[in-house]
């Protein structure tokens, strides 16, 4: 028999939130108003760069604008993924150690594809319109 006379309160007081998640609510739901924005305008890019070719998908990244929208919807995409792994890791792992090896690792793989693929896409920008 426990002999923990504590109110449902008091057992509770001490243990509140981390402070963090109304930021990190905000910051998914700012991503995915851009993704909503940016992801028509990427689905009509990958269509017509199909279309055309390796050498119409060149001059279509060629094109400033492509190139920028491209870049800001990957980091756009990369960023929400990053929030909703971070989530996922944090609610469903139990072991510290695990838990912010995760973390660690789900930063550094979101920056290193965003990194890849926006210098992929600065490349064709580039070298295309030399």
């Amino acid at each position: 028999m426990s002999t923990d006379f504590k109110t449902p309160t008091a057992a509770a007081r001490g243990l509140g939130s981390a402070k963090s998640g109304t930021e990190h609510h905000i910051r998914q739901r700012v991503s995915a108003i851009a993704l909503a924005l940016l992801v028509p305008w990427f689905l009509f890019a990958v269509i017509a760069a199909s279309r055309s070719g390796f050498d119409g998908a060149t001059a279509f990244f060629a094109q400033p604008w492509n190139a920028i929208l491209m870049i800001l919807t990957l980091g756009a995409a990369f960023y929400h993924m990053r929030l909703g792994m971070q989530v996922v890791v944090e609610d469903y792992l139990g072991k510290a150690g695990m838990k912010q090896g995760l973390l660690i690792l789900n930063t550094f793989v979101c920056v290193g594809l965003f990194a890849a693929t926006a210098l992929s896409v600065l490349k064709i920008w580039i070298t295309a319109s030399v």
